[in-house]
């Protein structure tokens, strides 16, 4: 590892941890309010429903929902992988361009399920940070793909068995917007490969291995 590497590797991910604080701050506020698992108390906060988005113009929704969560459990799953994995993405990138990144995934994820929804005559109620993080895992595995099939600690075999298996349990689930899922993998990797630049190798000194 050089030292321009463990430098890079060790730089605290402020944008990630501000956004599992934003999502797990709104869950909590939500809580005190009403009950985060009721479908219409939900719509009323800020989730996706086509009618109000649609007839509404509350475009906003699309933006809201990404940081509301149905339950401790489904707010607990999204925000430990955030955790396991933004702060990869987030040094990859760059704050900036992680924070957009992040954002476009999620409402776009949201796009794509409320257009979906329409085509197919459902009419729901969804939020959740899911469609954002299958983006990012998409995007590490851009990113992953194009380092040789390593990035940090994550390798390509790592990342592709994550996906199969966090895909996998949408579809055997109950409630799962697997469509935002799809939609949030595959504009990951899209966004890795206009945003993320793989590091030019240094020269001289900071090439020498620390350990």
């Amino acid at each position: 590892m050089t030292v321009m590497e463990f430098s890079r590797y060790h730089k605290t991910a402020y944008i990630n941890i501000a956004i599992i604080v934003v999502n797990v701050a709104a869950f909590l506020y939500l809580e005190t309010k009403g009950s985060t698992e009721d479908a219409r108390f939900m719509a009323a906060c800020g989730a996706v429903y086509e009618p109000a988005v649609l007839y509404g113009k509350e475009y906003w929704r699309l933006l809201t929902a990404v940081f509301l969560h149905f339950g401790v459990e489904h707010l607990a799953n999204n925000m430990l992988l955030l955790f396991v994995l933004g702060d990869n993405l987030e040094r990859a990138l760059g704050k900036i361009k992680y924070a957009v990144f992040y954002l476009v995934c999620g409402i776009g994820a949201n796009v794509v399920s409320l257009a979906v929804n329409l085509v197919r005559g459902n009419v729901v109620v969804s939020a959740g940070a899911s469609g954002a993080i299958f983006g990012v895992i998409g995007g590490l595995l851009y990113a992953v793909a194009i380092n040789r099939g390593r990035l940090e600690d994550l390798s390509t075999r790592q990342m592709v068995m994550l996906a199969a298996f966090s895909l996998y349990h949408g579809f055997t689930s109950k409630g799962v917007n697997n469509v935002a899922h799809l939609a949030g993998l595959v504009l990951g990797v899209v966004m890795g490969a206009v945003l993320y630049r793989k590091p030019k190798r240094r020269t001289g000194w900071m090439e020498e291995n620390i350990w």
